[in-house]
C-alpha cells in the first residue's frame, strides 16, 4: 500500500466520523475552538488507535471483530440518535452537553470500530511508504488516518453548525435521523450475505429519495403560511404525473418485457400481479387509519391516533410501493438484467426524490397547522419517507436471492403505484379550477417518460 492508497483509505474511514461531526454541529447551539478540537481529537484518536489495535491483534481475531463491529456501531448510533430526537421533541427538557466524555466516547467507538478490521489487513497488505521496518510503516499509516480524520471531523462540525444555528430543533432531529441511518446501514450491509448492499451505487440510490423528503420537510422552516389552492393543485398534479409515469414506463413496461421472455403472452401474468398490487394498497387503506388532509377524508379503522399521525400515515402508505419499485429497479441494475436499461435505476431514484419534495411539504405544513411544533412537524415529514429506503433494501435483497421474482415484483409495484396515484388525483382540483394541476400532472408524466427513454451515444 503506497501513500496515495493510504490517503484514500484514510478519507474513506473518516466518512462516518465526518457525518457524525456534522450531526454534532447541527445539534450544538454554541461552538468554540474547544469544541472543534474536542471533536477532531476524539474521532481522530480513535480512528488511529483502532486500526493499530487490529494490527496488533492479528488475523486470529478477524472473524470475531467482523462479527461484533456492525452490531456495536448500530446499537451505539441508534441510542445516541434516538436520544437526540427525543430531546429535540421535548423543548422544555435541558439538552445533554453535546461534547461530554460519555457521549463523545460512544460516538468515537461507534464510528471507528470497523477500523479494527482495517488494521488486520495491514498484516496481509503491508504499508510501504517509509524506507524502514513494517511496524514503523504501520505507525505512520495510523497517524495519517488519525490526522485526516481529525481535520475532516473539525470541518464536519463547522458545516453542521452553520446550518444548525438557524434551524435548531429540526437540525437536532435531522442529526439524530442521520446517526440512526448510518447505524442501520452498517448492520444491513453486514447481514446482506449477497453483498448487494456493499455496492456503492445501490446504497446511494436508496438515499436519493430520502434526500427529497428531507428537502421537502425542511421547507417548513422557510414557509410560515398555509399552501394556496393553486400551489397545492400544482404540487399534487406534478407528484401524481411522476408516479404514473414511473408505474407505466419504469415498472409495467419492463415487467411485460421480462415475463414475455418466459411466456408469449407476458401481459397475462403482468395483469395478475398488477391486480395484486392494487389489492395490496386497498388492504393498506382499509387496515391503516389515515387522513387525506386537503380533502379532509379519514379512512381505515376507527382510531384514537392524533390527527398529525393520521396525516403522516397517509404518505407512509403511499411510499410503500415507491420503496418496492426502487428496490426492484436497483436489484435489476445490480444483476445487470438485460431487459432493464442501466440508466433507469438512477432516473427513478431522482424522479421519486423530486415527487417526495411536495409530498413531504404536504405532510409537514398541515401537521404544523394542527398545532404541533415546527420540529415535530419536520420530523414527521421525514419519517413519512423512511419506508422508501427500508423497503428498497428489503426488496433488493429479496430479488437478488430470488431473481425470477423481479418482473412480478415490478408488476405488483406498478399496480400499487397506479392505485395510489388515482386516489390522489381528486386533490388536483382546487376551488377555482384544475387547469394548473392538470398541466402539472402532464408535465411530471412527460419529464419522467423523457428521462427513462432518452438515449445518448454509447448508452443502452
Amino acid at each position: 500500500m503506497d501513500l496515495f492508497e493510504l490517503l484514500l483509505l484514510a478519507v474513506g474511514l473518516s466518512m462516518d466520523a465526518f457525518a457524525v461531526s456534522i450531526c454534532k454541529g447541527l445539534a450544538s447551539e454554541k461552538i468554540t475552538k474547544k469544541e472543534y478540537l474536542l471533536c477532531g481529537i476524539w474521532f481522530g484518536s480513535f480512528q488511529a488507535v483502532m486500526p493499530f489495535a487490529g494490527y496488533l491483534a492479528g488475523a486470529g481475531f478477524e472473524r470475531f471483530i467482523s462479527l461484533i463491529a456492525p452490531w456495536v456501531a448500530f446499537l451505539l448510533l441508534s441510542l445516541i440518535g434516538g436520544n437526540m430526537i427525543r430531546e429535540a421533541l421535548a423543548p422544555d427538557e435541558e439538552m445533554t452537553p453535546g461534547f461530554d466524555v460519555k457521549t463523545m466516547f460512544m460516538m468515537a467507538v461507534a464510528t471507528s470500530i470497523d477500523a479494527l478490521a482495517v488494521g488486520i489487513t495491514f498484516v496481509a497488505v503491508p504499508v510501504k511508504v517509509l524506507p524502514s521496518g513494517h511496524l514503523l510503516n504501520v505507525v505512520f499509516a495510523v497517524c495519517v488516518i488519525g490526522v485526516v480524520t481529525f481535520l475532516i471531523s473539525m470541518l464536519g462540525v463547522r458545516i453542521g453548525h452553520a446550518f444548525g444555528t438557524r434551524y435548531k430543533s429540526g437540525s437536532e432531529i435531522m442529526g439524530g435521523t442521520i446517526l440512526i441511518f448510518i447505524g442501520f446501514r452498517t448492520l444491513i450491509t453486514y447481514l446482506d450475505s449477497s453483498r448487494t448492499l456493499s455496492d456503492t451505487e445501490t446504497i446511494f440510490g436508496m438515499l436519493i429519495p430520502l434526500l427529497g423528503t428531507l428537502l421537502g420537510a425542511a421547507v417548513i422552516y422557510a414557509k410560515k403560511e398555509r399552501l394556496s389552492d393553486d400551489l397545492r393543485a400544482i404540487l399534487a398534479g406534478c407528484g401524481s404525473g411522476i408516479m404514473l409515469s414511473i408505474a407505466v414506463w419504469g415498472m409495467i413496461e419492463p415487467a411485460v418485457d421480462g415475463l414475455g421472455r418466459e411466456n408469449r403472452n407476458g401481459i397475462v401474468p403482468v395483469t395478475v400481479y398488477f391486480c395484486l398490487g392494487v389489492i395490496l394498497q386497498v388492504v393498506l387503506d382499509l387496515a391503516v387509519p389515515h387522513t387525506h388532509v386537503h380533502s379532509d377524508i379519514t379512512e381505515g379503522p376507527k382510531s384514537r391516533l392524533a390527527s398529525e399521525f393520521k396525516i403522516m400515515l397517509t404518505e407512509v402508505i403511499h411510499h410503500i410501493p415507491e420503496g418496492i419499485a426502487l428496490g426492484a429497479i436497483y436489484a435489476a441494475h445490480f444483476m445487470k438484467t438485460s431487459w432493464v436499461s442501466t440508466s433507469v435505476a438512477l432516473v427513478l431514484a431522482v424522479a421519486i426524490a423530486i415527487q417526495n419534495i411536495p409530498e413531504a411539504i404536504c405532510v409537514s405544513l398541515p401537521i404544523r397547522d394542527t398545532g404541533s411544533g415546527t420540529g415535530k412537524a419536520f420530523f414527521m415529514g421525514i419519517v413519512s419517507g423512511v419506508p422508501i429506503p427500508l423497503l428498497g433494501i428489503i426488496t433488493v435483497v429479496a430479488v437478488v436471492l430470488f431473481p425470477d421474482m423481479l418482473p412480478r415484483i415490478m408488476a405488483v409495484a406498478g399496480g400499487a403505484l397506479i392505485y395510489t396515484t388515482v386516489e390522489e388525483i381528486p386533490q388536483i382540483a382546487s376551488k377555482k379550477d384544475n387547469d394548473k394541476g392538470a398541466l402539472a400532472f402532464a408535465a411530471g408524466f412527460a419529464v419522467v417518460m423523457l428521462m427513462i427513454f432518452l438515449r445518448f451515444p454509447g448508452g443502452n
